[in-house]
């Protein structure tokens, strides 16, 4: 492809450390990445991060710092047997000597859409050294990498860039591309650019490509009333690409936990129009059930859950129908976070009282010596009793009567569960 028919956001792409922008806590002087790859130790590798913030970027760079092959992986349309190809690739091209000291490296992007199987075959090679991985990833890899994997990746966090960055990132743009520094442009207002890119340097320099192509008029001086004027007349254009619309994706929540299933519907819509991962949005849709809805409806986790199982099923574009149902659903069922409330309650009273005591009857004894100390003696087995149910302690010593979860009893499923424990327990 001619240099000139790329996109400016491919034509800015570095290919060194020296001229890339952000991470500098990684990839600046004395940082810890940075210092690996100049001693050539470079481990197994998982970039965390949101779209735009140059996994793939640095991957490359790594690998032409390293002077070694680079593989690439894409999860979405890539299965196991690809992977076993791949590894059989590169085996095959060693026969013992690299054409540089280091191993190739693998780079994944969206790793986190490898299903078990497909991260369990990238084990063996991983743990034999036949490769270096790097995986990208917009999830957190706690969740989507599975542990075996993880074990063996070193996991580095990429941030948004800051706002300064941005503006020195797209000032080196229209100074030294081959397209935009034959005309006379100039940034005069920052504002709105920094705005709209949100971290993302990628999508900077697409909003910067789409209002400088928008006009002719020369020389230019950008402003934010013609920055946001072009974006809005086109909001799709400058996140294109399959990016991660975060600031919509939150009107879709905030929707949803508003209670307004059309407005709710509208944003599905900008995402789904925007070219979003329908399994982002899915797992959005399971995250609002859990945290706005929960305990008022159970059954809306799973419908949501409902809904990621059968997107899988079916594909696109067919699976633009369950997931407006569970977002319909999810929109007009009774609200609540007493849940969410609750466990952030329980976490910040552990964090603050510490590894208190198991009572001795809640303790299991599996050894006579553990019989003798007393563990389990007294324990009441619920089942035992009337209503499966008897009064006795089961929090710590020091925490007995604490309460952390506060019944919303506005809505009806929760007033029931309320009454319930509030008759056991005398509250």
């Amino acid at each position: 492809m001619d240099t000139n028919t790329k996109p400016l956001a491919e034509r800015m792409r570095p290919q060194t450390l020296e001229g890339y922008f952000g991470q500098q806590q990684l990839v600046g002087p004395g940082a810890s990445l940075r210092m690996m790859i100049e001693q050539g130790r470079l481990p197994s590798i998982i970039f965390w991060g949101p779209p735009g913030v140059g996994k793939t970027t640095l991957s490359e760079i790594i690998a032409r710092s390293l002077g070694t092959e680079f593989y690439t992986l894409s999860a979405i349309n890539s299965g196991v047997k690809d992977v076993r190809k791949v590894i059989d690739k590169i085996q095959s091209g060693q026969s013992g000597i690299f054409r540089s000291e280091h191993r190739p490296i693998l780079f994944i992007d969206e790793i986190h859409r490898f299903s078990k199987s497909q991260q369990d075959s990238l084990l063996g090679a991983v743990e034999r050294g036949t490769f270096t991985l790097i995986g990208a990833t917009t999830e957190n890899p706690s969740f989507e990498v599975i542990r075996p994997l993880l074990s063996r990746c070193q996991v580095y966090t990429l941030e948004p860039l800051p706002d300064e960055e941005i503006v020195r990132l797209l000032r080196y743009a229209l100074d030294t591309d081959s397209i935009l520094s034959q005309r006379s442009i100039s940034l005069g207002e920052t504002e709105a650019l920094v705005q709209l890119a949100g971290g993302d340097a990628r999508r900077a320099l697409n909003i910067l490509e789409l209002v400088c192509n928008s006009t002719t008029q020369s020389p230019l001086v950008l402003s934010n009333e013609l920055v946001r004027s072009r974006v809005q007349a086109n909001p799709i254009a400058f996140d294109k690409g399959g990016e991660l619309h975060y600031d919509i994706a939150s009107a879709l929540i905030k929707s949803i936990r508003g209670s307004d299933p059309d407005a709710a519907l509208y944003w599905l819509a900008r995402l789904i129009e925007g070219g979003e991962d329908p399994s982002f949005i899915a797992r959005r849709l399971v995250i609002s059930a859990a945290e706005d809805i929960g305990l008022a409806n159970p059954n809306a986790l799973l419908m949501a859950n409902a809904c990621a199982q059968t997107l899988e099923r079916i594909g696109w574009p067919e699976g633009r129908i369950p997931l407006a149902e569970a977002t319909i659903y999810l929109a007009c069922s009774e609200k609540s976070n007493s849940a969410y409330l609750a466990i952030d309650r329980a976490l910040e009273l552990v964090r603050s009282t510490g590894n208190q005591p198991v009572p001795l009857h809640l303790r299991n004894a599996p050894t006579k010596l553990m019989s003798e100390l007393g563990y389990g003696e007294g324990y009441r087995y619920a089942h035992n009793y009337e209503g499966h149910f008897v009064v006795q302690q089961y929090m710590p010593d020091s925490l007995q009567g604490k309460r952390l979860w506060e019944p919303q009893t506005e809505n009806a499923s929760e007033a029931i569960m309320a009454d319930r424990q509030g008759r056991r327990w005398g509250r």
